[in-house]
């Protein structure tokens, strides 16, 4: 007897339709799987048997052979059980073979015939899907997509029987976006208003940004707040998001949908696949986890050299390629890098009230764990001192995250008008050879960068990030044009080249 059913799976973040053959043959008893599948599918063999029985189910006599087809794809990951159990279900005309084509199964059983979540359901959501009530939110996220929401197999029979109305999830959920933090508000911070402002500089444009400061300025209580003054994500953005997370297993069932913009903050002692991506079963790293997000890197020259370098790709391209064995993945990778770092080993260098005892060749090496090229791709670096007690004890509150973000917004409406017709999304995505058309500088402030040229170490990209800065600079302004001043400002935000520090 020979029966189908249909399940699904990944193939990086993008899903692909599986057809489970299951045939029964007269022989000695045994049950087997074939089409490429790793150790959790392989022990699918035992849960299918025992939920089936002890739900009251016969089992197929003799041998018993499922494929789960394409053949020359791996599949990975326990999700391809109730596909497996419905398709033998069908050998015994338990199920109507005919009635299992309408439908893409995705659920794990447990020995009871329990169902439960599985990880990626929003990128393989395809037909009508029979889905753990868990990822039933998630699924829904689909527009026109018939989903129900099942509890264990004897609902996914009964749906399959034409019983299951009673399960159709309906219900969606709440798609409107939100970026405001309550925890995290600028209005929390004392002093540091040139930080603040260059934070500002770096939501309005899409731009990335280096903290350079003594230990307990501020800079990571700075950091954690970027995300309350960038703009609220798009139903796009937030779908996009949250397929990211869908694959990663890190949705929150309940909602059903990412809504608030990714703030990933890995610890320096990561491995480079965990940043980047990939594994024995590729999945995203923090570069795409933190997708139209910030990525914070705290302490960026305590993390390796090779997983820093590996980022100069995502970071130009909005993308990361991924080539293993099992195929090449390329993952989404469009964020705003936000780093941190001390302005020398000790920490101290700089400051009026610590004393600080490395030279300047200790310091020199210090930084040159940043290479040039990665130091180049970052357009804002900012000096960020420690806050006199005065100030920090006043009374009165710092200016709200609402009151930035409108400035930043409306910074942005300017730029999507003038990127109509083209696909850049903010100043800083700008690429190399668009910068004099989107930037273009007048006699004055092509003079004023002409000098910083021939006194600093700036380079051809670092150019462009002062022109691109510039832009955003003259954006928050309400100037249709740069001006002189608005280069003078950009140019301050390059404090590591001026100083003739960076590798």
């Amino acid at each position: 007897m020979l029966a189908f059913a249909h399940s699904a799976a990944m193939l990086g973040i993008d899903g692909y339709v599986v057809r489970v053959e299951a045939d029964s043959a007269p022989g000695t008893p045994g049950f087997t799987i074939i089409g490429l599948p790793d150790r959790a599918l392989n022990e699918a063999c035992h849960r299918v048997r025992a939920a089936l029985i002890n739900c009251g189910y016969l089992f197929p006599a003799g041998r018993v052979l499922v494929n789960l087809a394409p053949a020359d794809i791996r599949k990975v990951g326990p999700g391809f059980d109730l596909a497996i159990a419905l398709a033998l279900l069908a050998i015994d005309e338990q199920v109507d073979t005919l009635a299992l084509q309408g439908f893409v199964a995705l659920d794990e059983l447990a020995l009871d015939g329990a169902s439960r979540a599985v990880r990626g359901v929003l990128p393989m959501a395809i037909d009508a899907l029979l889905v753990p009530h868990e990822n039933a939110a998630e699924a829904t996220l689909v527009e026109g997509l018939r989903v129900y929401a099942i509890d264990s197999l004897h609902d996914a029979v009964a749906t399959v029987l034409g019983h299951g109305e009673k399960h159709r999830f309906v219900a969606r959920p709440s798609s409107a976006p939100r970026t405001a933090c309550a925890t995290a508000d600028f209005r929390d911070v004392r002093g540091q208003a040139a930080a603040k402002r260059a934070l500002e500089i770096a939501a309005a444009g899409g731009h990335n940004a280096l903290l350079v400061g003594p230990p307990g300025c501020g800079k990571t209580m700075l950091a954690r707040r970027l995300p309350s003054i960038l703009p609220e994500m798009s139903k796009a953005e937030a779908l996009d998001v949250t397929k990211l997370y869908s694959v990663a297993g890190l949705l929150d069932a309940e909602h059903g949908i990412v809504a608030t913009r990714p703030f990933r903050a890995p610890h320096h002692t990561i491995s480079q696949v965990a940043l980047c991506g990939g594994g024995s079963s590729p999945r995203p790293g923090e570069i795409s986890l933190a997708q139209n997000g910030v990525l914070f890197l705290d302490e960026l020259p305590e993390f390796t050299r090779g997983a820093l370098e590996v980022m100069r790709q995502p970071i130009e391209e909005g993308t990361i390629t991924i080539a293993r064995a099992a195929g090449t993945f390329t993952y989404p990778a469009r964020f705003t890098l936000l780093a941190s770092m001390n302005p020398c080993p000790c920490g101290f260098r700089g400051t009026r009230t610590s004393d600080c005892r490395c030279d300047d060749a200790t310091v020199a090496r210090y930084i040159a764990k940043l290479s040039g090229p990665l130091l180049d791709r970052i357009d804002l670096h900012i000096d960020v001192a420690r806050v006199p007690f005065d100030e920090m004890a006043g009374a009165g509150a710092g200016e709200s995250s609402d009151a930035i973000r409108a400035r930043v917004e409306a910074a942005r409406a300017i730029q999507h008008a003038r990127f109509a017709d083209v696909s850049y999304h903010a100043n800083g995505a700008i690429a190399a050879t668009d910068v004099r058309r989107f930037c273009a500088l007048d006699d004055a402030a092509t003079e004023l960068l002409r000098v910083a040229s021939a006194r600093g170490h700036l380079s051809a990209r670092a150019l462009d990030r002062i022109a691109r800065v510039a832009r955003t600079i003259a954006d928050l302004a309400g100037a249709p044009s740069i001006s002189a001043a608005h280069v003078g400002e950009a140019i301050g935000y390059r404090s590591l080249e001026r100083r003739g520090l960076a590798a």
